[in-house]
């Protein structure tokens, strides 16, 4: 007869991935902060609760506030097992975590126990991960065979890195994962940036499913996008890799940003918030004659402009600077916005980037 093999009571973040769920059992304050990716929030005590019983610690006794802790908890994993996980099978296995392993995903991975799933507690709990993550950036990133996308603004960069992810090859989508387009006007209209160390968390979710063995494709960046800084080692690693550049005409470019940035011309007045943050680089001179071209609608002379006066001169700079073997890159020409386009210039990168 076949031996069931038991589930242990406590694993590592090494292990994270052998569990159907993570539940992180922290308050939602805490899990917006920053969280293992993928991971449920089921707090055995939201953020007024918490509040509630360190006050009671404080004030009354530890006592007291364990007492009402205890009920609180009760009563929320209760919920949560009416609830998230009502239709949950017996081979379910969960992984629980809390702060740093202790009686709240303790107390949580104690009733998934006992109902009878195969649950496990994370050793350390978040703390545990955090210094998992701080280590692997550090490490990782000198592991991989890097590939930086590089061409000034509105040449499609973002796009052909799209391209190649739908062709197969391996991305690490850094504007992505920081929810900016990683310049002044960067920000995205529906989505703000995480927090830094939930940017790290996700940047690192992907280092962790990359294989080794094949390059992996990134566009070029600064040392930040928008308000988060970019992991030193990888931006390090980014700076000596080999480079891809995309060149494309004016009229092009023009016409990229626009489809790109069409919240701007349905909202001028976001446009022109922004421009005011260029003030003390271009003058308020300048300022106030692409202001104008805004309110008028006029997209094209304002974008060429921006291009001219402000982007190109800071692209040329910053690039020329901090990749050495931009001067060697390959050159690929986009023609036009269509996603056709830019597949053909994927399967063109790819090709000359196989051995």
């Amino acid at each position: 007869m076949r031996r069931r093999v038991k589930c242990p009571d406590v694993v590592t973040v090494a292990q994270l991935a052998e569990f159907d769920e993570v539940i992180d059992a922290r308050s939602e304050g805490e899990f917006a902060e920053d969280h293992v990716p993928g991971a449920l929030n089921c707090p055995v005590l939201d953020d007024a609760e918490r509040a509630r019983v360190g006050t009671l610690y404080k004030q009354v006794s530890p006592f007291a506030a364990k007492r009402t802790g205890a009920a609180l908890v009760s009563r929320n994993i209760a919920r949560w097992l009416e609830s998230r996980f009502a239709d949950k099978p017996r081979t379910w296995r969960p992984l629980v975590y809390c702060w740093r392993g202790g009686s709240r995903s303790g107390a949580f991975t104690h009733v998934l126990r006992q109902v009878g799933w195969p649950a496990a507690q994370l050793d350390g709990g978040y703390r545990a991960f955090r210094r998992a993550v701080i280590a692997d950036l550090d490490a990782l990133p000198a592991h991989f065979r890097w590939h930086v996308i590089c061409g000034h603004t509105g040449t499609g960069k973002s796009r052909l890195l799209r391209a190649l992810a739908a062709r197969g090859a391996q991305v690490l989508d850094l504007e992505g994962l920081a929810a900016h387009r990683g310049s002044v006007l960067g920000n995205l209209p529906d989505a703000a940036q995480p927090p830094q160390k939930l940017f790290e968390s996700r940047v690192w979710a992907v280092l962790q499913a990359l294989d080794r063995t094949r390059p992996v494709y990134v566009e070029a960046e600064s040392r930040k996008i928008g308000n988060l800084r970019v992991p030193e080692r990888i931006i390090a690693n980014m700076w000596a890799a080999e480079c891809v550049r995309v060149q494309a005409s004016l009229a092009t470019r023009v016409a990229l940003l626009i489809d790109e940035y069409a919240h701007f011309i349905a909202h001028p007045d976001l446009l022109v918030a922004q421009l005011r943050c260029l003030t003390a680089l271009h003058g308020a001179g300048r300022i106030g004659e692409w202001e104008a071209l805004a309110r008028g609608g006029r997209w094209e002379a304002l974008v060429a402009a921006l291009l001219e006066s402000h982007y190109d001169p800071a692209y040329t700079r910053s690039t020329l600077s901090h990749y050495p073997r931009y001067g060697d890159a390959r050159v690929l020409q986009a023609t036009g916005p269509e996603p056709s386009h830019f597949d053909a210039l994927a399967r063109e990168c790819l090709a000359a980037a196989a051995p």
